[in-house]
């Protein structure tokens, strides 16, 4: 069994938390974002993976910047002989990497080399990736380039969302995790170099990421959906006002009309609405949400506001 300093934030770190707790093994502190300003209200709240480290009575580090002195001094006062990272939010400066003679691990949601980045789970969703998973890596300098020591994978369902995949992969890689680390506390871990040509980048997700361009297929469109949920959601604009898509269907049994042009809206039943996309295909509209209000089935959707085929949706508010 090895000392474990686990750095996380989000919930998608708190299973493997709990799996090494649960497991018996030897977490001496957690290292975790600031208590920041969280929901409606603003309130400041501490992160999920502070909740469940003080749940279980594990030491709590939040340095606001971990190249501070204080934070690497208060560090090695724990004589952690292995650090795990899973999705900590800030990137680790040489000294601590090479503070745990065992060094630090990742628990990372992809399988790589594809995928390096912030958001490899929404960009595979994005782009209609038809399987994923979990690599387990030893973390160097250059981002999510070290060594793997374990991968996991799984399917991507063809409707799942982001945040449906996330939940799944944070399981999986908890238990990936928890064999990892015994096979170090063992000596039998074995490293795989990754081929560095074959890497791709998942940059971090922006608002502007949702907005929706109707050239596309429906496929992609539909793959959008999915992949900016729950953040920032899928938009466009009609009648000037934003519209978020929450839920979509690539539409096969009504053919595209020669005459339609991207975003315009073909038909209009009481459980959805069909859209006009690109390379003459249709996507149907199954759930809505006006912005500032709550989201709606199609059919609530169209009950108060009347659209006609023929309307179209925008990129921008100023386009009509």
């Amino acid at each position: 069994m090895v000392r474990i300093a686990f750095f996380g934030t989000p919930a998608f770190a708190v299973p493997s938390l709990e799996g090494l707790v649960s497991a018996g093994e030897q977490v001496v502190t957690v290292i975790t974002q600031p208590d920041r300003p969280r929901g409606r209200g603003h309130r400041i709240e501490p992160c999920p993976v502070k909740v469940a480290a003080l749940a279980h009575k594990i030491p709590v580090l939040q340095p606001e910047r971990v190249r501070e002195q204080e934070f690497a001094a208060r560090l090695a006062s724990f004589d952690a002989e292995l650090g795990v990272v899973v999705a900590y939010g800030q990137i680790l400066p040489e000294e601590i990497l090479q503070m745990p003679p065992e060094g630090l691990i990742n628990v990372h949601a992809s399988l790589l080399p594809r995928y390096r980045g912030a958001a490899p789970i929404q960009r595979a969703v994005m782009a209609g990736e038809p399987e994923t998973g979990i690599t387990m890596i030893r973390l160097i300098r250059e981002m999510d380039a070290g060594p793997m020591l374990a991968r996991l994978t799984r399917p991507i369902g063809d409707d799942e969302t982001s945040e449906e995949l996330e939940r799944s992969l944070s399981t999986l890689g908890a238990g990936l995790l928890l064999s990892t680390v015994r096979a170090i506390s063992s000596g039998k871990v074995q490293e795989e170099p990754q081929d560095h040509s074959l890497a791709t980048f998942a940059p971090r997700i922006t608002r502007e990421d949702g907005l929706i361009n109707w050239s596309d297929p429906a496929r992609t469109i539909h793959n959008l959906i999915r992949g900016v949920c729950p953040w920032p959601r899928a938009f466009t604009f009609l009648d000037g006002t934003r519209l978020l898509i929450l839920r979509g269907d690539v539409e096969t049994s009504s053919p595209l009309l020669p005459a339609s042009v991207p975003g315009e809206v073909l038909e209009v039943g009481n459980d959805r609405l069909l859209a006009a996309c690109g390379e003459a295909t249709v996507l149907a509209i199954r759930e809505l949400q006006p912005e500032g209000r709550r989201a709606l089935p199609t059919r609530s959707f169209l009950a108060g506001r009347s659209i006609e085929p023929g309307a179209r949706f925008f990129r921008s508010p100023n386009q009509a």
